[in-house]
Parts: C-alpha cells; structure tokens; sequence
C-alpha cells in the first residue's frame, strides 16, 4: 500500500488536482485518519506495519491451522511474507513521513478492515483451498512467473522510494532521473507489480475486486494529486512529455 507526498515538502497536496481526486482524498483521509473523532494514540505508521509484519505469522498460521503445506502454499507464503519484511526493512531505513500523521482509533481501524486486512484474505483464499486455481500455464511455469513479477516489483519501488527519500534530504525538486527517468510513478508500479502477483497465484476473482478498489480508489488518486504538486515546476511541462504514467510505451 502506497502514498504520495509533495515532491519538496512531504506534505499532503491538492494544488489543481481533478475535482475527483480531490473528493476522493478527503474522503479516504477522513475515513483513515479522522473517523469519528477523539483522540489520536496511533500513528499510521503501525497500523501498516502491524499488518506487513504479521503477514509472514498470519500465513503460517493459516498453513498449520489447515494442513495445508502444498508447493503453492509454501510460495505464496515465502512471496507475500517477505514482501512485508521488505516494508519494514524500508520503513526502518527510509520512512516515508505521510505514514507518521497520528490518526484516530476508529480511522486506524478503518485503515485495516478497509484495505490492509483484504490482503490477508488472499492468503487465506489460497491456503484454506477456497481458491482452486487452474492456471493458465503449467504450475511451476506460473510460480517462476510470479515469483519473478513480485521481486522485480520490489525491487523497483524500494528502488524508487530510496531515490525519493535521500534525493530530497540533499536537494528539493522534481526528481526526473534514476527510477523516474522513463516513469512518474515507479513506486506504484513496483506496488502494482507486487500485488498483482499475489493475485495471480490465488487466481480467483476477490484479490481482483480488491485490488481494482485499492488501484483505482486510492493509486491513482495519489497519483493524480502527485502530478498536481509536480506541475507547479518550470520543467514539468518537458518531464511529462518524454515519460511514461506507469509502464513505458503502454500508460
């Protein structure tokens, strides 16, 4: 799970961002960090970590809870849970400082059973053989595929992330080199990338709804209000014309 930030400030924009993602950020923000009020004893911060941290337990749990300890149980574990070390690893040596606003209980609890917590259920779908899947290509043919897709996915958003974080503790700006040579928004390929992996080796409908959900309702409306903060640079008018949304030659 992503979000953006002002390119020089780290602090949550609107500038002449679409009407539409303008109502959606208030919304989300409303439903994350403020929902109904009161006091504010948690940062955002650890409700995302508590659920990337316990992913790794979480699976395993559920393996142990039904017998289940077949091939694509193993990788989807290995996958999804070291994907969530990764998060902390990042966390730890870059934090990315939108996650560290102090946010309501009832916003935090919002924050997991709206989103955080659907993830799990990919794992679970899979585990407790709910999900059948019968994948186009033979299986080990589909693990490498997906097995590949999430480390080239992490790769890429630590990747984009770390340039992001010391690039601008040294100089404030729009970042045009690097990860965001060819692409604006590579750290949300990398997440894309990530999940979209996880959803392939369930291979049933559910992580495809939510993912659209999360995608469309909350990417690519960070990712709108990121190119509002960013068109208010003198370059940004030559930066969009020679890069890419998220996938070069294709968006």
């Amino acid at each position: 799970m992503t979000t953006d930030t002002a390119a020089t400030t780290g602090s949550t924009v609107s500038y002449d961002a679409p009407g539409w993602a303008r109502t959606m950020r208030r919304l989300t923000d409303y439903l994350v960090l403020d929902f109904l009020g009161g006091p504010r004893p948690w940062k955002f911060s650890w409700v995302i970590n508590f659920q990337k941290a316990g992913t790794f337990v979480f699976l395993l749990g559920l393996m142990a809870w039904y017998d289940n300890f077949s091939a694509a149980a193993w990788i989807y574990t290995a996958m999804h849970g070291s994907y969530g070390l990764v998060w902390i690893l990042k966390d730890v040596a870059f934090p990315d400082p939108s996650w560290q606003k102090r946010i309501t209980i009832g916003g935090g609890i919002n924050a997991f059973v709206g989103v955080l917590g659907w993830y799990w259920v990919f794992g679970w779908l899979l585990v407790s053989g709910v999900a059948q899947p019968d994948y186009p290509l033979p299986d080990f043919a589909w693990y490498g595929l997906c097995i590949s897709l999430c480390i080239l996915g992490c790769a890429i958003m630590i990747a984009a992330d770390a340039q992001k974080y010391f690039t601008l503790r040294i100089q404030k700006g729009l970042i045009t080199d690097g990860m965001h040579r060819y692409v604006r928004h590579p750290n949300y390929l990398g997440e894309i990338m990530v999940y979209g992996s996880f959803a392939l080796m369930v291979w049933h409908w559910l992580p495809v709804v939510v993912l659209a959900w999360v995608w469309l309702g909350i990417f690519a409306v960070n990712m709108a209000m990121k190119e509002a903060s960013m068109s208010r640079y003198p370059e940004w008018t030559g930066y969009k014309q020679r890069t890419w949304w998220l996938v070069p030659y294709i968006i």
